[in-house]
């Protein structure tokens, strides 16, 4: 068995009816090369590279009293029948379609009784295609985790010959259980101190060096996400948008401009966020604040967990200029990239560790349905790199891979860009009110993106992805 860290917990506390805390990845399928592709020949090829993911046979074990966070059991098959499931897209299996049926998976909740993870093939598309469509826990697996899962489903079969490790031990009594949870809290009262002791050095070396900086009025300050349309009580029901742009045009825009591909990201979010705060709140007047996970533990070869943490820099959605756009987040990340060193990237990590098992899911609940504006960022943005080889199943061409995360108590919109071969995948996923529709979302990214080409001198018009449904635009 093996318990959830700190941040794995937070991740299933968090949870509420209104906020569903699991991930999306969706691969799309040219099948048109495979004779007779049918939903049998999925499950036969399919349960073999299940089977090889170790991480989906984790089961969650409660502990007596909550005394301590969860830990997983590792079981020894995968129910097909449950995790395993079909729908089809309405006619005429289009991208509108296909990320109408995703917003309509992300809209329930995963069953806590089970493994954390469903899987959905989905018919019914143009052109021969078919879309697979994981959900899976965040508590399972954050964004890396989750790219390394997908990368090895669409590696050879024969990764299923391998015996994969498995958790020690299995459950036991609730005297051991109890033992063990008793045992974790006083490894965690010993490292008190320390933490504390670390912290107040971390917190007291990016205050000497937000001095040493200056005040930059044109940035958000911290913890101080202004009011905006994003910023509401969340509903249950979801949206998703996706849009593929070339991943050539992206670097060569960040190339020319002198900045990093993770600040063409962040300064196109901002663009795309101006046009819509003008659309919804009527002007655009503070920038904004962004979640952005960051991995403290990048390995290829992770499977499972959360090793992560945020930074929040600032989204200049008030600045017309798509230049001086760029410039400040370049500016904003580089101060938040120092921040996050500074002050140690494991010590946010660290203190998820004393979350209370039996306080914080009511804490939580009663959040969801009463936070109407954001208190540390605006939405989260997150940036994954996908696998960089094209994957195929059984003769089966992965032409496009999305990704993206949950939304969040106070914040309908999560934005999550990953690169996959040749492209980078745009998805938006809002709450059911956030937006008219979420294509909006990613109609706005594009301009934006447009906007930041041409004011660079680099032609606006942008290079065809290859091999990709149809975009979609906002009705």
């Amino acid at each position: 068995m093996k318990r959830l860290n700190g941040v794995d917990a937070l991740m299933l506390y968090s949870e509420t009816p209104e906020v569903h805390m699991h991930t999306l990845k969706i691969g799309i399928l040219d099948v048109s090369g495979v004779d007779d592709f049918s939903f049998e020949m999925f499950r036969r090829i399919a349960y073999p590279r299940l089977m090889a993911l170790t991480p989906l046979r984790y089961q969650l074990v409660d502990i007596p009293f909550k005394l301590h966070h969860p830990m997983w059991v590792e079981n020894d098959d995968i129910d097909l029948d449950y995790h395993l499931r079909r729908a089809r897209v309405p006619a005429p299996g289009g991208r509108r379609e296909l990320d109408g049926m995703i917003g309509q998976i992300a809209s329930t909740p995963l069953d806590r009784s089970r493994p954390l993870w469903e899987m959905y093939l989905v018919e019914g598309l143009a052109d021969d295609r078919i879309a697979i469509v994981h959900k899976v826990h965040h508590v399972l697996a954050d964004g890396v985790a989750s790219a390394n899962q997908m990368a090895k489903a669409l590696e050879s079969a024969d990764i299923a010959h391998a015996v994969p490790p498995r958790l020690e031990g299995m459950p036991g009594t609730r005297a051991r259980l109890l033992a063990a949870a008793g045992r974790d809290h006083v490894g965690l009262i010993r490292k008190l101190p320390r933490l504390v002791s670390e912290t107040a050095a971390g917190a007291s070396r990016v205050r000497r060096r937000a001095k040493e900086r200056g005040a930059h009025p044109e940035l958000a300050r911290n913890f101080a996400p202004p009011p905006c349309f994003l910023n509401h009580v969340v509903t249950p029901g979801r949206r998703f948008a996706t849009a593929p742009l070339a991943l050539a045009d992206v670097k060569e825009t960040s190339k020319h401009l002198g900045v990093t591909l993770n600040d063409v990201v962040l300064a196109t979010v901002a663009g795309a966020l101006r046009r819509l705060q003008l659309r919804y709140d009527g002007h655009a007047d503070s920038p904004l604040l962004a979640g952005v996970p960051v991995s403290t533990n990048p390995s290829r070869e992770r499977l499972a967990g959360n090793e992560f943490t945020y930074m929040t820099p600032s989204l200049p959605v008030h600045i017309d200029d798509p230049l001086e756009r760029v410039r400040l987040t370049a500016l904003s990340t580089g101060i938040a990239k120092e921040n996050h060193q500074l002050l140690g990237p494991s010590v946010l990590p660290a203190w998820m560790s004393y979350l209370p098992p039996a306080m914080a899911p009511a804490i939580f609940r009663r959040q969801a349905r009463r936070v109407e504006s954001a208190s540390v960022f605006n939405l989260t943005v997150s940036n994954v790199a996908g696998p960089r080889d094209r994957g195929s199943i059984e003769g089966g061409m992965v032409t496009e891979i999305y990704s993206v995360g949950p939304v969040v108590a106070g914040s309908g919109m999560n934005v999550t860009v990953w690169s996959y071969v040749d492209q980078l995948a745009i998805s938006v996923l809002t709450d059911d009110s956030t937006l008219a529709d979420p294509h909006e979302a990613t109609d706005a990214m594009i301009a934006a993106f447009v906007e930041m080409r041409e004011a660079s001198g680099l032609p606006g018009e942008l290079t065809a992805v290859g091999a990709v449904l149809p975009m979609a635009v906002a009705s």
